[in-house]
């Protein structure tokens, strides 16, 4: 529902829709059409760092991804949900960077170019959730 006294509150909604749909797919990738992918750009410095394998990192990332989603598709206008998933695109953010630095190809992300886009695209979405869930 849409209020009368904020404009752009259809837009926003609109927003925290995609957004949902968002996490939800590329968690969903996580876990299963993409996860070989995904395992092959995860950096060699963060299993040293977390004690976890690379698959366990994954299948990690997009088990948060599905639950980000479900927070902002049943929690809509909790702040503190859109700082947890504005917080995930910062945390992710050494592995794209990583990712980029080692030219590996990943679902979607097989050229530089890609890559580099990848990069410019993440602060995006970090303001896209704060912006999604106030």
């Amino acid at each position: 529902m849409t209020s009368t006294s904020d404009p752009i509150a259809g837009w926003r909604t609109a927003a925290r829709w995609l957004l949902v749909v968002l996490l939800a797919a590329a968690g969903a990738s996580h876990l299963s059409w993409g996860r070989r992918g995904y395992r092959i750009v995860v950096p060699d410095w963060s299993t040293r760092v977390t004690g976890l394998s690379k698959d366990a990192i994954v299948v990690g990332s997009g088990v948060v991804e599905l639950a980000l989603a479900g927070a902002v598709a049943t929690m809509p206008r909790q702040r503190s949900v859109g700082w947890l998933v504005a917080a995930f695109f910062v945390a992710v953010f050494p592995g794209n960077l990583h990712q980029w630095r080692t030219g590996r190809s990943a679902p979607m992300l097989r050229t530089d170019c890609a890559r580099f886009v990848r990069l410019l695209l993440q602060p995006v979405l970090v303001a896209w959730a704060l912006w999604a869930t106030r």
